[in-house]
């Protein structure tokens, strides 16, 4: 039942759904369908306009809200991020591992000189943008081995090299300099620069990361701006430790 939320995926700009299209894409009886969709009307995660479809109700919303207010990782980095995109001027994101993708989860904003479309709730894949190869880095070896399994493809044209050897050897690398930068990879005329964030356990759950336009990087300010977001992903894990 709960997979029926499934079609509503903004990737693919899902944003109305129909019964025939529920029927034809997942094959349930509509006797089994119509009830599905009743107990989750019922519960306001799904909700109907006649002649439209089925989209997201509004118990979504009031969850959304809950967790943008409540969430402690979010608590943790606000101030943080915040102080870092005004601090240099640029476009702060905090994201969330999900599954083998990442999820944007909060975004600050210190400049109108660029835009970032990597908004709250959408997911990439772990291969592209600093912000998810600082989490890729991190990944346990039983995960990595799946996800380069699905896609071995992926990793190579990612420049990842054309073996899973290669590819925990770049990853080793990035853990060592305890950052990632990437310039271009995601959104033309950017840099990333992004850092582990880890919770309790040491295990890793996110990053921090900062965009900038490329005509504010230079060597120099490169390493002073990726320390500085460092130290910033290790106050927001410091912070959810203690917590």
């Amino acid at each position: 039942m709960l997979g029926l939320l499934d079609l509503f995926d903004g990737e693919e700009n899902a944003v109305t759904v129909t019964i025939d299209e529920m029927h034809e894409r997942l094959g349930y009886t509509r006797s089994t369908l119509y009830r599905y969709l009743k107990t989750l009307t019922d519960a306001g995660l799904l909700t109907s306009l006649p002649s439209v479809g089925f989209m997201l109700g509004p118990r979504i919303v009031e969850l959304d809200y809950k967790i943008r207010t409540g969430d402690v990782l979010i608590r943790a980095a606000r101030p943080v991020m915040e102080e870092l995109a005004a601090q240099f001027r640029g476009i702060a994101l905090l994201c969330r591992r999900y599954r083998l993708e990442v999820m944007c989860v909060h975004q600050e904003s210190g400049t109108d000189l660029i835009h970032s479309s990597y908004e709250r709730g959408r997911r990439r894949s772990l291969l592209h943008g600093a912000a998810s190869l600082a989490i890729l880095a991190y990944l346990p070896d039983h995960q990595l081995r799946k996800f380069h399994g699905q896609a071995p493809g992926e990793f190579a044209e990612a420049g990842f090299g054309t073996t899973l050897k290669d590819a925990k050897a770049m990853l080793r690398e990035q853990r060592q300099r305890g950052w990632v930068s990437t310039r271009g990879d995601v959104t033309p005329g950017v840099t990333g620069i992004a850092a582990p964030v880890f919770d309790a356990q040491s295990e890793i759950i996110g990053s921090l990361s900062l965009t900038l336009p490329d005509g504010q990087i230079q060597a120099r300010s490169l390493e002073d701006i990726a320390e500085r977001v460092t130290f910033c992903a290790g106050v927001i894990s410091k912070t959810i430790a203690y917590s």
